[in-house]
This record gives structure tokens, C-alpha cells and sequence, in this order.
């Protein structure tokens, strides 16, 4: 059995209006879905991808206004590997992101691979990798002004906190069925490490770096902090096969949840660190067309009764 790559991530933002101004028009990210947090009506889910919202091209941002900024630190999801095609993209984003008064890190060599590191305005912890000219399955978004070959291609990885690493090294090869593949310091501490997981075969999107940190205190989820980290599933037997190894093996978990644009399966590696299984059908344009993705309000079917209510409790973006 495996997983496919990262699916999505969905992080915090407090500030809807900000958070979809630096995904559009400074990411140059497409919002393909407008919608609202399905367990918090309340609350915005917006989801920003390639053109046609192709998973493993997904990051995603639940809005809750008055939740207090993201303490980082250990047990949790640190940071966001997005992929770039070669050098002359990350040069191109240097500029991007000074021209936007972004501050970054300068493109560094960490593990052998150019990447440039930064923040959004809420501290959101970014990095670009030079993929490589990997194979890419996308399709850019070419409504932000970018050109298509320095356009974002996607997710490269995700790096998790833990306070040790054989807590979670078991779940990630054991069950989940990760290999180990390298190990290397950390870019910020020469005394921490990093080690590389890689899933069906490895490469960009098919990773999970694993900073160990015992001596940094616990983080608390907030505004610039992941929620969660999907990783992607081809259809329902396949899950289903997933729900069933998960309850065979003990590891709680939150059956099969249907968020209409793909079905879930959640469940905790850590107390910190949650994880989701997604399926990649049946996608984003299932209630909307793939030239207007995301420019209305995208409710799924068992919430459409409640559309004017729910509307009414949302600010404009």
C-alpha cells in the first residue's frame, strides 16, 4: 500500500482579505474554491492551487478571526516545500518577493537543493526547492501575471517538528509506509537534524522532512501555523483499504469524513500533528466550471439550504 504524494495542506490565517491578496496576487496561487470551513460555517476555507486545482497543488487556509497568532516549536507542522523549476526561478522570486516587501533568506543550499526561504505576513513558514525540471502534472495558473516557468509547480514537501524521532519514525514506516531515505542538519541549528521520508518512489511532492527538536517547547496552533497535511489517495477502494489498516493497527482515526470535493481520513501521528488521507476525486470543478473556479461562494450540497445565513456571516474578500 501507498500514498501518493502530499494531497493538501491547510493552515490558519486571521485575516481572510490579507491572506487571499498574498496567495493571488503575490504567490500568483489561483483561488479555485471559495467556501467555508464544513465543521465552522463561520469561517472561510479558501483553497489556492495551479489552474485547474490539481491535487498536490493545494494549500488551503480555514479563517478564524479571533484565534491568537501560531506559537512555533516542537510537535508540529513547521513549514510549507513548495516546488520551482530550476534557478532562474528562484532568482526570479527573489525579486518578486523584495518588489512585495517580503523578506526572505537569501537562496541557500540545504541538502544539496537551492532553496529560498521566507514567511507570509503572518509568519507562515514558506520555502521555494528547485525541482529540477521534475515532471509536473499541473497546469500553471496564468491569471497573476507570472510567467509560466517561474510559477509555483506545486508542493515539494512538508517539514514536520518533533521533540524525538523515534516517536513517529514507526507510524511513518511502519504503517504508513514511508522509506528513510537521508539525513542532514538543520539550515537554522547545526545541532538538530533533518531527515527525508519518502513515499511511492520519492522526488518533489512525495516528501516529509522530520526536524527533531527535543529541546524546543511545545507549539500551539494559531494564525500563521498548518492545521493539517493531506497526502493523496486515487479513489474510495484505496481508502477504504487505508480506514481499514489504520483501525487494524490501533491508531484512532475519524472514518471516512465526505467533503464533497474529495472524501477524508483523519487521524493523529502525534497530539500536535494531524494527518488526512484524501482522495484525488472527484475534484474542484464538480459544482462549478474550470474557468470560474473559485469566484463564488462554494457551499456542498448538505449546507445549500443554509446559504443565505452562511452568507450573511462572511466578510467580503
Amino acid at each position: 500500500m501507498q500514498l501518493h504524494g502530499i494531497h493538501h495542506v491547510t493552515a490558519v490565517t486571521s485575516n481572510a482579505k490579507g491572506n487571499h491578496d498574498f496567495y493571488t496576487q503575490v504567490l500568483g496561487l489561483r483561488l479555485v474554491k471559495k467556501s467555508v470551513n464544513q465543521d465552522d460555517v463561520s469561517a472561510y476555507h479558501l483553497f489556492y492551487a495551479d489552474k485547474l486545482g490539481t491535487p498536490g497543488t493545494d494549500m488551503t487556509f480555514f479563517d478564524w478571526a479571533t484565534i491568537d497568532a501560531n506559537r512555533k516549536g516542537a510537535d508540529s507542522i513547521a513549514n510549507t516545500l513548495f516546488r520551482v523549476n530550476g534557478r532562474p526561478a528562484l532568482d526570479y522570486w527573489v525579486a518578486r518577493l523584495e518588489a512585495n516587501q517580503v523578506q526572505h533568506q537569501g537562496i541557500e543550499q540545504v541538502d544539496h537543493r537551492a532553496v529560498l526561504r521566507f514567511q507570509d505576513p503572518e509568519g507562515q513558514r514558506l520555502t521555494l526547492m528547485d525541482d529540477q525540471n521534475a515532471p509536473f502534472e499541473g497546469e500553471p495558473w496564468d491569471g497573476a501575471g507570472i510567467p509560466a516557468e517561474y510559477t509555483l509547480r506545486g508542493f515539494y514537501g512538508t517539514l514536520l517538528s518533533v521533540p524525538r524521532l523515534a516517536q513517529v519514525e514507526p507510524i511513518l514506516t511502519q504503517v504508513l509506509g514511508f522509506t528513510r531515505a537521508t539525513t542532514y542538519p538543520s539550515p537554522d541549528n547545526a545541532q538538530e537534524t533533518i531527515t527525508i521520508y519518502t513515499m511511492d518512489g520519492g522526488g518533489p511532492g512525495k516528501e516529509v522532512h522530520l526536524l527533531e527538536q527535543p529541546r524546543q517547547p511545545i507549539a500551539r496552533l494559531g494564525y500563521g501555523g498548518v492545521h493539517h497535511v493531506a497526502f493523496r489517495l486515487k479513489d474510495d477502494a484505496e481508502q477504504q483499504a487505508w480506514l481499514q489498516k489504520l483501525t487494524q493497527v490501533g491508531l484512532p482515526n475519524s472514518g471516512v469524513v465526505d467533503r464533497f470535493y474529495f472524501r477524508s481520513l483523519y487521524f493523529r501521528i502525534t497530539q500536535g500533528i494531524l494527518f488526512e488521507l484524501a482522495t484525488d476525486e472527484p475534484g474542484f470543478a464538480v459544482d462549478e466550471n474550470i474557468e470560474t473556479l473559485g469566484e463564488a461562494l462554494a457551499l456542498p450540497p448538505f449546507l445549500e439550504p443554509r446559504r443565505k445565513q452562511i452568507e450573511a456571516g462572511l466578510k467580503p474578500l
